[in-house]
C-alpha cells in the first residue's frame, strides 16, 4: 500500500478533443469517365449517400465531390479550389486516368491520390504495368458507399495520426494486410464498428457539444501492407496500440513471406505480452501460431468472417461493455456499461477476476477505447507486479475514476440526466434556454477553476462551486404561458397579490422526478436564487433586485417538493414586483424582455442543531478604492463575516482585510476599535421552519442571532479571538470566559486555512479572465476536527463603480479650474450634486479650539441631515481623533452628511494623516471620498483664498460655510489615488 499514489497531488488534465482531427477531408476530386462515375454513384447521388452515411454515424462535415473526366478539367479544378485528395478510377478501356493522375501528382505532389477500381482481368493486367508508387492506396470498388467513407477516414487518420497520438494519447488499431480485395472489404466494416462504438462512448459526454467532440477521440485505424511498415508503425506508437489485426502472408524484405504475420506476432510479444492480436488467415493450420502467441484467430474463408472479426475486436480491444470474467471458467461475473457503473461495482468484483483483468491491462484498455485518456494512461502505469494487492488496486481505480469524473464535470454545463446526476456532478441544466446572468457567472467560475492547476495545490482546502442545477429561461416561459400569468404579472397589482397568483400556478409535472433526483444527491439546505438575463451583466447592475430563498432539507420528499416549488414560484414572481418594475424603468429596460432562470444550489455550511450556516461568508473585490497603509488599489479588498452572506448584503459590520496584508487589519489594530467595530450578530437558516409562513420576504426563515450563539454551537474555533477584560488584551483563539471577537485571526494570520492565498488567487484569475475588476461572493466551511476547509465560490460579476466610470486623466485638468486637488485620495467615482463646502479657517488656527469646532460642525451637520443635503468638509489634522490636539474630535454622527472629507496639513500644524481610519467602515459603506493634502510641501493644492472671497452662508470664529448656486463636481480616481474638487463654472 506504500506505493499507492497521492490523489490529492494527482491532476488529470482535460483532454482537448477540439484539437483532434484538425486535418479533415472537405473536397474530393473524382477523376473518371462519365460512365464509371455514374456507376460509382449508381444514379448520380453519391453526395447524398455519403451525407446519409455521415449522419447515421453522427459524423460532421461530409465532403463535397467534384467529377472530371479529362486532364485539362482536372488541373483547371485544382487551380480553382483546394482539394484535399483525389480519387482516380481507371476504366476497362484505354482511358488515360493514370496519365491524368501522374500530371496531377507532378503539379500537386502533396495532394493524396487513391485508386478506386472495379477489379477485372483487364484492369488487373494493366495495373501490373503502372507505377502505383504515387498513390496512397489502391482500393477495390465493390459498389458500396461504406468504402468511400472508410477511405476518407483512413486518409484523415493518416494525416492526424502523429499529433493525435503523441499529444492527446489517441489509440491506434494496426491492420496489416496486403490483399487489396481483402482490406477493401474489411476496412468499411471495421470503421463502421469503431464509429458506432464512438457513438456509444460519446454518451458519457455531458452535453451534445461534448458528444460531437468526444467522437474525435475514437481509435485510429492504420493500414500497413508489409512487415517493415507494420513494425515501423508499432515501434513509433507502441504505447498507444489498442490492438493489432494481421494477415499471415505478406511482403517482408521485399518478397512475399508466408510466415511474415507469425514473425510480426513474435516481435510484438517480445515488446508487450498483453497487447491484443487478431490473426486472420485462409489457412486454418495457422491457428496453432495464434494460440502460441495468445492471439485470436479468424478464418478468412468463413462466410461470416466480418462478423467474427467484429466480435473479436469487440471482445479483445476493450470496446463495448466491460465484462468481468472468472479467469478459470471464462464465466461472466459482472458487466458494466459506463464509468459510473464501474465506480459503483469495483469493490464488489471477486478478487480472482479483478486480479486477472488488472494484470492484463484490461481496465486501462477499456478506458482507452472509450477515449478516457487521462485515467487510462494513469492506470496503465500502475502495474500488478509492482503492487500485487487487489484491494489497493480497487481503491486506486476508484480514486482515479472519482478524480476523473470530478475533472470532467467541472467547467461543463451538463444536461441534467437522472441516471447520471450524482455526488460527483457539478453543474447541470434543465431546459434549453439561457442560464441567466448568475448561472453564466457560476459556469464561468467552474471553468476558471478547471483550467488553472493552482486551485488544486492547497493541501487542506478544496476550492469548488456548490452543486448546482439551473432551470433555464424556457421553463420560466412555459410556466408563465401555461398558467396565463402575464396579465396579472404586468398589471398594477400589489406584490402580495402577484405572489399569491404565482403560488397557485403549477410548474411542469416532468420536473418532479428531476427534483427528487436532486434531493437524493444534495442532502443539505438548498438556495433558490434568481438568475435573470439582465443580472450580473457586464453593462448594468441588477444584483439584489430579485428574491433569493433558502429551504432546509426535509426527509419527507413531498414536503420538500412543496417548499422548493413555492420558492421557485416566489423567485419568478419577484420579476414583477413593484421595485423590480421601477428598476427596469430606471435602467431603460423593458419588463417583458426580462426572462428568469432559477438556480438550485446546495447551501454552503454546517448544521448546528436546528440551524445551518457557514463558518465564513465574504465578498472580494479585485480593486480597492480605499487602500490604507501599505495597501495598493490593485491588491483588492475583502469583507468577511460569520454566518450567511445575507449579513454582508444587509450592510452588517464586516471585517475588512487586504489579502496581501492579512496582518494589517485596521479594525483589530486597537482594542477600542476591535470591541466597537467587529461583528456582534449573524444570520443562520432556521431548519425548523417548514415554509408554511412563506412570504414576500425571502428572509422569512432566516434567524438573526448574537455571536454568543455561534460560540455555543462550537462554530468559532478558528474564526474568533477572546477578549481578556483583566489584562485588557485580545487573545487569538477561543478561551473560557471573555467576549468572543470575530477576527478570523487563525485563518488570516496563523494559516489554519490558506485563506489569504486563496483570495489572492481567485481575485487574480477572476480579473484576468473577465478583463476588468470583479466582485466575487464566496463562503467557507471549516471542519475543526480535521483542520480542513471547503472554499465555495458563489458568484462573480464585474465591479460596477459606485457612482460613475470615466476615463479622465485628472492630472490633465488645469489647477485654475479647481478648488482643491489631492494626490492621496480614497474613493472612486463622480459626485455632482453638492453645492456646499464647510472649511476651517487656518489664519490664526489653534488646536486648542478643536473641541469647540467639533460642536459647531455637529450643529451644521444636523441642519444638513434635516434638509437631506450633503457637503464637503475641509479642516486641519486628523478628523475624528480622540486626542483633540491631533485633530477635531468629531464622531461619525457629527459629520455623517459629508460626502467628501479633507485632512489638511499646515506648516505650523503637522500631524500624520489618519486617512479616515477612525470611521473607515462608514467611509467605505457610504462611498465617502477622503482626501489628504499638505500644501506647505507642495502635496496637493487648496484655493482657500478663492473661498475666502465668497460670501458665507454661515460663519463663526473658526469655520465658514459656503453655498454655491451651481453644484461643484468631485472626481476621484481610486486607482491613482487622485481626487479633485472643480470650480462650479467648470462643471
Amino acid at each position: 500500500m506504500d506505493n499507492k499514489p497521492n490523489f490529492k497531488q494527482l491532476y488529470f488534465k482535460e483532454t482537448q478533443f477540439a484539437n483532434l482531427m484538425m486535418k479533415r477531408i472537405y473536397n474530393v476530386l473524382l477523376v473518371a469517365n462519365s460512365y464509371d462515375a455514374f456507376m460509382l454513384e449508381d444514379d448520380g447521388r453519391i453526395e447524398e449517400k455519403i451525407y446519409n452515411e455521415y449522419m447515421e454515424l453522427s459524423l460532421s462535415s461530409p465532403p463535397r465531390f467534384t467529377k472530371v473526366s479529362t486532364e485539362e478539367k482536372a488541373l483547371k479544378e485544382l487551380e480553382k479550389g483546394m482539394f484535399d485528395f483525389v480519387i482516380c478510377m481507371p476504366a476497362t478501356d484505354n482511358s488515360n486516368s493514370f496519365d491524368i493522375a501522374h500530371a496531377i501528382h507532378n503539379k500537386y505532389p502533396n495532394v493524396p491520390l487513391v485508386v478506386l477500381t472495379p477489379f477485372s482481368h483487364g484492369i488487373t493486367a494493366r495495373m501490373m504495368h503502372e507505377d502505383l508508387s504515387i498513390f496512397e492506396y489502391v482500393f477495390c470498388w465493390l459498389g458500396n458507399t461504406d468504402l468511400i467513407v472508410s477511405i476518407i477516414k483512413l486518409i484523415e487518420d493518416k494525416l492526424n495520426l502523429d499529433y493525435d497520438v503523441r499529444e492527446i494519447g489517441v489509440q491506434m488499431i494496426l491492420l496489416v494486410e496486403d490483399s487489396i480485395r481483402f482490406y477493401s472489404s474489411v476496412l468499411p466494416n471495421l470503421y463502421k464498428f469503431v464509429l458506432q462504438q464512438s457513438q456509444l462512448f460519446a454518451t458519457e459526454a455531458l452535453n451534445n457539444h461534448q458528444k460531437m467532440l468526444r467522437m474525435r477521440g475514437r481509435s485510429k485505424i492504420v493500414l500497413a501492407r508489409n512487415y517493415e511498415e507494420a513494425m515501423a508503425l508499432y515501434n513509433k506508437y507502441d504505447d498507444n496500440v489498442l490492438g493489432v489485426i494481421t494477415d499471415v502472408r505478406f511482403p517482408k524484405d521485399g518478397v512475399k513471406d508466408s510466415m511474415a504475420g507469425v514473425k510480426l506476432m513474435a516481435e510484438i510479444r517480445q515488446h508487450n505480452p498483453f497487447v491484443p492480436i487478431i490473426l486472420e488467415s485462409s489457412e486454418t493450420d495457422n491457428k496453432t501460431f495464434a494460440d502460441k502467441y495468445e492471439a485470436c484467430f479468424i478464418d478468412k474463408n468463413s462466410k461470416k468472417m466480418n462478423i467474427d472479426l467484429r466480435k473479436a475486436v469487440s471482445d479483445n480491444f476493450g470496446f463495448g461493455d466491460f465484462v468481468f470474467r472468472n479467469p478459470k471458467t471464462g464465466e461472466e461475473v459482472a458487466r458494466v456499461h459506463n464509468l459510473k457503473e464501474l465506480q459503483n461495482i469495483i469493490f464488489d468484483i471477486p478478487k480472482e477476476s479483478l486480479q486477472y483483468h488488472i494484470s492484463h491491462n484490461h481496465v486501462s484498455r477499456w478506458l482507452y477505447s472509450r477515449a478516457m485518456f487521462p485515467p487510462a494512461e494513469f492506470l496503465r502505469q500502475i502495474r500488478w507486479d509492482a503492487l500485487q494487492d487487489v484491494d489497493a488496486h480497487r481503491q486506486i481505480i476508484f480514486d482515479a475514476i472519482v478524480r476523473y469524473r470530478k475533472m470532467k464535470n467541472q467547467g461543463v454545463v451538463a444536461i441534467f440526466q437522472r441516471d447520471r446526476f450524482d455526488r460527483y456532478s457539478n453543474f447541470a441544466r434543465i431546459g434549453e434556454g439561457s442560464l441567466g446572468g448568475k448561472g453564466r457567472g457560476l459556469a464561468f467560475i467552474d471553468d476558471i477553476l478547471k483550467r488553472h492547476a493552482e486551485f488544486e495545490e492547497f493541501e487542506n482546502t478544496q476550492i469548488v462551486i456548490p452543486k448546482t442545477v439551473v432551470l433555464c429561461t424556457d421553463i420560466f416561459d412555459e410556466f408563465m404561458d401555461s398558467n396565463n400569468l402575464y396579465q396579472i404579472a404586468l398589471s398594477d397589482a400589489d406584490d402580495e397579490t402577484i405572489l399569491q397568483a404565482f403560488l397557485k400556478a403549477k410548474l411542469p409535472d416532468r420536473l418532479i422526478a428531476d427534483f427528487f433526483t436532486f434531493f437524493d444527491v444534495v442532502k443539505t439546505p438548498i438556495a433558490i436564487r434568481s438568475s435573470s438575463l439582465l443580472e450580473d451583466s457586464h453593462y448594468q447592475p441588477f444584483a439584489g433586485i430579485y428574491s433569493t430563498y433558502m429551504i432546509p432539507y426535509l426527509d419527507d420528499k413531498y414536503e420538500h417538493l412543496r417548499m422548493l416549488s413555492n420558492a421557485i414560484k416566489g423567485v419568478y414572481a419577484s420579476v414583477y414586483y413593484k421595485d423590480s418594475k421601477a428598476y427596469m424603468q430606471a435602467t431603460s429596460n423593458v419588463i417583458d424582455e426580462e426572462k428568469m432562470a432559477v438556480i438550485l444550489q446546495e447551501v454552503a455550511g454546517s448544521q448546528y442543531g436546528d440551524r445551518f450556516y457557514p463558518s465564513i461568508s465574504g465578498v472580494a473585490r479585485s480593486l480597492n478604492y480605499y487602500p490604507i497603509g501599505d495597501e495598493l488599489a490593485e491588491e483588492g479588498t475583502v469583507n468577511l463575516a460569520l454566518g450567511l452572506g445575507k449579513y454582508i448584503v444587509d450592510g452588517g459590520l464586516t471585517l475588512r482585510v487586504c489579502p496581501y496584508h492579512p496582518n494589517q487589519i485596521l479594525q483589530t489594530s486597537e482594542l477600542d476599535l476591535a470591541l466597537k467595530e467587529t461583528q456582534t450578530y449573524f444570520y443562520a437558516l432556521d431548519l425548523k421552519n417548514d415554509g408554511r409562513n412563506f412570504s414576500l420576504d425571502d428572509g422569512f426563515n432566516i434567524l438573526k442571532l448574537p455571536v454568543k450563539e455561534a460560540d455555543k454551537d462550537g462554530a468559532l474555533t478558528f474564526i474568533a479571538s477572546t477578549y481578556d477584560p483583566y489584562d485588557m488584551v485580545i487573545r487569538d483563539g477561543i478561551y473560557p470566559g471573555g467576549r468572543k471577537i470575530i477576527t478570523f485571526a487563525n485563518v488570516l494570520q496563523h494559516d489554519i486555512l490558506p485563506l489569504p492565498k486563496i483570495l489572492r488567487l481567485v481575485m487574480k484569475y477572476g480579473q484576468s479572465e473577465m478583463h476588468r475588476p470583479v466582485e466575487i461572493e464566496f463562503a467557507v466551511n471549516i471542519n475543526t476536527k480535521e483542520r480542513t476547509g471547503i472554499f465555495y465560490m458563489l458568484q462573480i460579476r464585474p465591479m460596477v463603480d459606485i457612482k460613475a466610470d470615466w476615463a479622465d486623466d485628472l492630472n490633465c485638468i488645469p489647477e485654475n479650474q479647481l478648488i482643491l486637488k489631492s494626490q492621496n485620495a480614497l474613493g472612486h467615482g463622480t459626485i455632482d450634486d453638492i453645492q456646499d463646502i464647510i472649511y476651517i479657517k487656518t489664519n490664526g488656527y489653534s488646536a486648542s479650539n478643536n473641541p469647540t469646532i467639533a460642536e459647531e460642525i455637529e450643529k451644521i451637520n444636523r441642519d444638513f441631515l434635516n434638509a437631506n443635503k450633503h457637503y464637503i468638509l475641509i479642516g486641519p489634522g486628523r478628523w475624528g481623533s480622540s486626542d483633540s490636539w491631533l485633530g477635531i474630535p468629531v464622531k461619525w454622527p457629527h459629520i455623517s452628511a459629508a460626502r467628501v472629507i479633507v485632512e489638511e496639513g499646515l506648516n505650523n500644524y503637522r500631524v500624520d494623516p489618519s486617512q479616515g481610519t477612525h470611521f473607515f467602515q462608514n467611509l467605505t459603506s457610504f462611498g465617502v471620498g477622503y482626501f489628504t493634502i499638505n500644501t506647505y510641501m507642495d502635496d496637493g493644492m487648496f484655493n482657500q483664498d478663492y473661498l475666502d472671497t465668497l460670501p458665507a452662508e454661515t460663519e463663526t470664529a473658526h469655520l465658514r460655510h459656503i453655498h454655491f448656486n451651481k453644484p461643484v463636481t468631485v472626481k476621484m480616481d481610486g486607482k491613482k489615488k487622485i481626487g479633485i474638487i472643480m470650480l462650479p463654472e467648470y462643471t
